[in-house]
């Protein structure tokens, strides 16, 4: 019976996740209490699996919160602009040279984690350019997306944070046997860019020249055209509920770039080192970066109150998922999964099940949300192969590694849907450009992963 309600449990969820029904905080904290009441269990049982669910992930939701409001502070202050402008400048007028640097700008850019504001700043930069020199605009998101899907492995990622929430593990002790693979990953979405940037060069060249594949990928009046020819500021201030408050927020405001730039990399070298809890040096970050920027009250209440939308949210969904975790595994319900599903399967698989799944990554990001993937399959998994004696941390990185670069590519992610506007772009079209270049990607980072030894 626990085995089950418990998959009615999951399977309920990631309906609800993927057709976009309601949103994860609903999802994950009404249906486990709902199949734990079928499953016969009282209220203060229940809540007592609650507490001790929400106690292990309340430090992952802190730092979340904490994160956000710091790199959104960065970003507000133009800690990045000089980046993007520096290095549009230095590739005008070279194709392959243009691609390198989108992979480039993205992952600094993406720094913070956050999809919707790094299309944002990067993507009204980028489009004129790529229009200019009649390159082909879904190889910009499809560079931008490999990026940005490996910079999601830093702790305060997404994808990292939901491992962290539902493994028990800390997301910065995820992210150090992550850093190598992280680090080289970002060097081989270099090459791929290069490798990219010069069959696209041969694909203008072949069309007859800039202008034949200017009309070829921006005809009159498409929605690629409007787009492109749209000034940064209007694409920026038509979206502004997203971003910050963009150019207009910075104009005649003091820079302290370079203080701003020592204390972002302070930040992340004490991350790395596991100097203190991850929550408390983002909480100290942000304080010395209010202070810094915005020496008035109300100028610091202002930054708070802009961005806490996007912080609160975060860390609800990550509290959420506490609860959900909390009541699956106090019931017993994972357990009984796992123990089921151990039954059935050959018993040379249970040990590489982690694999298996970090190899469909990227199609499974087709099928499922982000949401879904780590707060209801990688529990799952986690149970099952624990039989065979495999190490929790093993899971996450596998899982993490072979989905990390699919992560915009979902049809369920909201800032793939907002970099498609931006850009006047099909989601369609955009899967068939990138399915291939991105699956074959996450297998040779699955393959680094496991030279490292992460499983």
């Amino acid at each position: 019976m626990l085995t089950l309600i418990g998959l009615a449990i999951i399977i309920t969820i990631v309906t609800l996740l993927l057709f976009e029904k309601v949103i994860p905080v609903i999802a994950l904290s009404a249906i486990p209490f709902v199949g734990a009441l079928l499953a016969g269990f009282g209220i203060s049982e229940i809540s007592e699996f609650f507490q001790q669910g929400v106690n292990k992930v309340a430090g992952v939701a802190f730092m979340f919160m904490f994160a956000i409001l710091f790199f959104s502070v960065m970003k507000e202050r133009g800690l990045f602009d000089p980046l993007i402008t520096a290095m549009v400048k230095l590739t005008r007028g070279n194709v392959v040279a243009v691609a390198v640097m989108t992979a480039l700008v993205s992952a600094c850019v993406h720094l913070d984690g956050a999809g919707a504001a790094t299309f944002l700043i990067v993507l009204p930069a980028l489009i004129p350019l790529y229009r200019r020199l009649g390159m082909n605009p879904y190889l910009m998101l499809t560079l931008m997306a490999t990026s940005m899907g490996l910079l999601n492995m830093v702790p305060w990622g997404g994808p990292i944070g939901r491992a962290a929430a539902v493994t028990n593990i800390s997301p910065d002790e995820l992210w150090h046997g992550l850093i190598p693979v992280q680090l080289i990953g970002v060097g081989l979405a270099v090459v791929g860019a290069l490798l990219l940037g010069l069959r696209e060069k041969r694909q203008i060249h072949a069309a007859g020249g800039v202008e034949a594949a200017i009309a070829r990928h921006y005809p009159p009046g498409s929605s690629t055209d409007i787009a492109s020819s749209g000034s940064a500021a209007t694409a920026e201030t038509s979206h502004s509920g997203e971003g910050d408050h963009t150019t207009r927020a910075r104009e005649g405001m003091p820079r302290f770039y370079w203080i701003n730039a020592a204390l972002t990399l302070v930040t992340v070298v004490s991350l790395a080192l596991g100097l203190m809890a991850p929550a408390y040096i983002f909480m100290l970050s942000l304080s010395v970066a209010l202070l810094l920027n915005y020496p008035s009250l109300s100028a610091q209440s202002r930054v708070i109150t802009q961005y806490a939308p996007q912080a609160f949210n975060m860390g609800a969904i990550i509290a959420a998922a506490g609860a959900f975790l909390g009541i699956l595994n106090g019931t017993g319900m994972l357990e009984s999964i796992a123990l089921d599903v151990t039954h059935v399967l050959p018993g040379q698989a249970v040990g590489v099940l982690h694999i298996l799944v970090g190899i469909m990554g990227v199609p499974l990001e087709l099928l499922t949300s982000t949401d879904a993937y780590y707060f209801a399959l990688l529990p799952v998994i986690q149970q099952i192969t624990a039989s065979a004696g495999v190490d929790p941390i093993s899971v996450a990185h596998a899982m993490s590694i072979g989905s990390i670069v699919g992560t915009f590519i979902s049809p369920f992610s909201p800032a793939l849907w907002l970099a498609l506007g931006l850009a006047g772009l099909e989601m369609g079209r955009y899967i068939r450009y990138a399915f291939i270049y991105l699956w074959g990607f996450s297998l040779i980072m699955m393959v680094v992963g496991y030279l490292f030894g992460l499983y």
